[in-house]
């Protein structure tokens, strides 16, 4: 019967959820399916490629990475507005500071 043949199959293949390829059995990582458009796969798979990794870790490591290099810019942003601001009152200059971070960030 070719149907429990593939029941079979798909009950082989799940049962390793939540085990890492060393053996460790942990809480995994939340899953997220998403769409690419074709260029932009095409640059991931060849970055997971040149890393030896998987598509999966390529993209988690490039979102890593995109979110580091943000905050990253957000740091360098407040910083240069801060040593502009140096010359004025240190009241009004973190009053400008919050004002900035609000506009920027939507707090």
């Amino acid at each position: 019967m070719p149907q429990l043949k593939a029941d079979k199959a798909k009950r082989g293949r799940t049962s390793h959820i939540g085990k890492s390829k060393s053996g460790r059995t942990g809480k995994p990582g939340t899953r997220y399916s998403v769409g690419l458009p074709a260029g932009l796969a095409s640059e991931v798979e060849h970055y997971a490629k040149t890393a030896d990794a998987s598509i999966s870790k390529a993209i988690a490591t490039l979102v890593r990475i995109g979110l580091e290099t943000q905050a990253s810019r957000k740091r360098e942003f407040f910083k240069r507005l801060r040593e502009n601001l140096a010359q004025d009152d240190p009241q009004e200059q973190d009053r400008l500071v919050d004002e900035f971070r609000d506009l920027i960030l939507g707090r």
